[in-house]
This record gives C-alpha cells, sequence and structure tokens, in this order.
C-alpha cells in the first residue's frame, strides 16, 4: 500500500481483540482522513478506548490491521507511529516546568535546541498561554493544564492526534468552554484527531464524523446530523440525545411508509430501511420535533394528547404528554415559548413532520 492525496491518514481493518472469553473490539474497521476530527463514542464497555490503544500500540490486537499514512502500523512500537497523546489524567511531569513537558517529546526525538525552543513557543501561542512557560503544572488550573497537554501532543505536528476522554475530569463548565477551545485548535491546526468520549453531547459538538460502537462492534459511522436525524437502528436512536419511541407495524410500504401505532393511530414515515407490510417497527421522534399545534395550525401527522407535567430546565421546557390513543410521548420547548407555559391537565394538539418521524426496525431492544 502507498501513500496518496486519497489514501486516509488512519485506516483500521477488521480489527480484533479478546481478552480470554471476553470479546474487547471485534471486526472494527474504519477510515480517518487527513485533518478529520472522527470521535468514538459509546457506553463503558463499548471498545472505544480499546480501539484506540491499539491504535497508539499500547495494546496488542489479535486480528486486524491498522495502517498510519499509508504504512502497516499494526505492530509497530508507539515510539515510531507518529502519534500524539492526550490522557484525561494530562499526564504532566510535576517536576519539570511547562516548557520543558511540551519540549520533552521533540528533546526525545533529538531535536535540536533551537528547534526545540521554536516549537515550543509556537505551540504555547497556539493554546494561548505563553505567559505560563516557566511554571510548574501544579500551578494552574484543570483547565490550562489540558492545554498544556494539548500543546505537547501538536508540539511536534504529528500525523494523528489521539485523544482519551480529555475532558472527563473538568467540571461542565470548564468542559464546555474546552470543547469549543479544542475544536478552533483542531481548526487552525487541520491534524487529524481520534477522540474518545461517553458524552452524548461533545460528540456531537466537536466532531466531523461520530464512530458509535457497542459490545466491540461500530453500530454506525457518519456526521452528528446523520446519527442524530438518521440513526440506523434503535440503539443509535436512544443513545444518542433523548427521543420518543413509539411501536407500531407497516400498514403501508412504501418511499414514505405509514405505520399503525399499537394503540391505533396511524402516522407516515421516513426511512432508511426497506418493510414489507406488516413488519414490526419503531417510530423515533426526537422531542424538540413535537410541536404543540394552536388553532388552525396544521401537520403532516397530528394527535391530540393532554399535559402531564411540564418540566422547565432552563433554556429548554419538557412537556409530558398521553396521547388520546395511549401513549406517552414527550415535547421539548423553548422555555420562553408559548408552548412552555401550557397548564398541567391542558388538553392540547401535538403535530410533526413526516421526515422527524424515522422508522427503524424492532431489534426488541
Amino acid at each position: 500500500m502507498t501513500d496518496s492525496p486519497s489514501d486516509p491518514k488512519l485506516r483500521i481493518i477488521n480489527l480484533e481483540k479478546r481478552y480470554g472469553d471476553f470479546v474487547a473490539l471485534e471486526g472494527a474497521s474504519l477510515d480517518l482522513a487527513d485533518g478529520e476530527f472522527l470521535t468514538l463514542l459509546g457506553p463503558s464497555g463499548s471498545g472505544k478506548t480499546t480501539l484506540l490503544l491499539a491504535v497508539a500500540g499500547l495494546s496488542e490486537p489479535d486480528g486486524g490491521e491498522i495502517w498510519i499514512d499509508g504504512a502497516l502500523a499494526t505492530y509497530l512500537p508507539p515510539y515510531k507511529r507518529d502519534l500524539g497523546m492526550v490522557f484525561q489524567s494530562y499526564a504532566l511531569f510535576p517536576h519539570l516546568t511547562i516548557r520543558d513537558n511540551i519540549g520533552f517529546g521533540p528533546k526525545m526525538r533529538g531535536w535540536s535546541k533551537s528547534r526545540i525552543d521554536e516549537a515550543v513557543t509556537r505551540a504555547l501561542d497556539t493554546v494561548h498561554l505563553p505567559h505560563l512557560a516557566d511554571r510548574f503544572p501544579r500551578q494552574l488550573s484543570g483547565g490550562q493544564q489540558q492545554r498544556i497537554a494539548l500543546a505537547r501532543a501538536m508540539v511536534y505536528e504529528p500525523s494523528v492526534i489521539l485523544m482519551d476522554e480529555p475532558l472527563g475530569a473538568l467540571d461542565k463548565k470548564l468542559r464546555d468552554q474546552m470543547q469549543y477551545e479544542i475544536k478552533q485548535l483542531h481548526q487552525e491546526l487541520g491534524i487529524a484527531v481520534v477522540y474518545v468520549t461517553h458524552d452524548q453531547e461533545e460528540a456531537l459538538v466537536m466532531s466531523d464524523r461520530i464512530c458509535l460502537m457497542r459490545h466491540g462492534g461500530i453500530e454506525q459511522i457518519g456526521t452528528p446530523a446523520d446519527l442524530y436525524f438518521r440513526p440506523n437502528g434503535l440503539f443509535a436512536a436512544d443513545f444518542l440525545g433523548e427521543a420518543n419511541l413509539l411501536s407500531g407495524r407497516i400498514v403501508e410500504a412504501s418511499a414514505t411508509p405509514v405505520v399503525k401505532l399499537a394503540e391505533g393511530l396511524s402516522i407516515r414515515c421516513v426511512g432508511d430501511h426497506t418493510f414489507s407490510q406488516g413488519d414490526q417497527v419503531r417510530v423515533m421522534v426526537r422531542p424538540e420535533s413535537v410541536t404543540l399545534l394552536g388553532d388552525g395550525q396544521q401537520a403532516d401527522n397530528s394527535v391530540p394528547a393532554r399535559v402531564r407535567d411540564v418540566v422547565m430546565s432552563g433554556a429548554t421546557t419538557k412537556i409530558f404528554l398521553t396521547a388520546s390513543a395511549g401513549f406517552d410521548l414527550f415535547a421539548t420547548v423553548l422555555t420562553n415559548n408559548a408552548g412552555a407555559h401550557v397548564a398541567k391537565g391542558a388538553e392540547v394538539s401535538l403535530g410533526w413532520s413526516t421526515e422527524a418521524a424515522v422508522v427503524l426496525p424492532d431489534g426488541g431492544e
């Protein structure tokens, strides 16, 4: 395999990893394009960190191949893989200054002092912390330490940067701030990134593409919009964000199939799977797609319902409802929206578009 402009920076082919009888990774395959930010997302035990460690050379796979910049790297030692690593623990050397922490990698690679000084200065400028060069890690805040860890990973301009839950130790406000800072740095530098997290919101905010994992396998790879609005199964629909998942059967198999819900109501949907009449399915409707219809308003699908509860959570308000057909669902609206002030027990009419109702195979999950 030779490197060409069309080759991915990273290619993983049928990667496998077992610990005794436990299958940690099974048949995982993906490509990472030059400059792409790819997030490995999934619950604990899904295989995302196992996959990252195999790419880093810190865990030897039992099968499959890893290609970096067009060269086979499956069994190369970590120091020959041209990768940068950022961990949740930061892993900064406490006895070294920030300048020496960042310069440690280039020094181990045999760079000249002048080249190291230039690269460290550039890295500190990139993360906007040049004034901290002569301090020690203990003198920095958590957010500053995280930025230094990023500077250390990017200082020698590696082919790919790997990040393993780097924001997991930060409080929510700082984590949100760092998400945008990392995203901005990625856009400025154009380095390919593989990022591990179990936080769905983090994945949606930061990623060019998301690789959703479960039970050591890859469930779906796509843009955040792909996974959020057109999931390929119940796991993706339920794991990424919130969703109303309604049970029913196909009564009209077409490009926009009609589903008769278990409670008797028929709704028109969209979907990427092929169904036959009578198939048992689930319909996903995101709560923000559910609208409380005012007088004279109409929607592709409309349902009379009663308000069970209203819960305000800052910028948004959740409205929990029971449809007249008997099933429960909920809507999410902006708190300043008129719908946010609907009274508990009120009789309302709900609506959503055909495109907002995605029909999925019912896997019994």
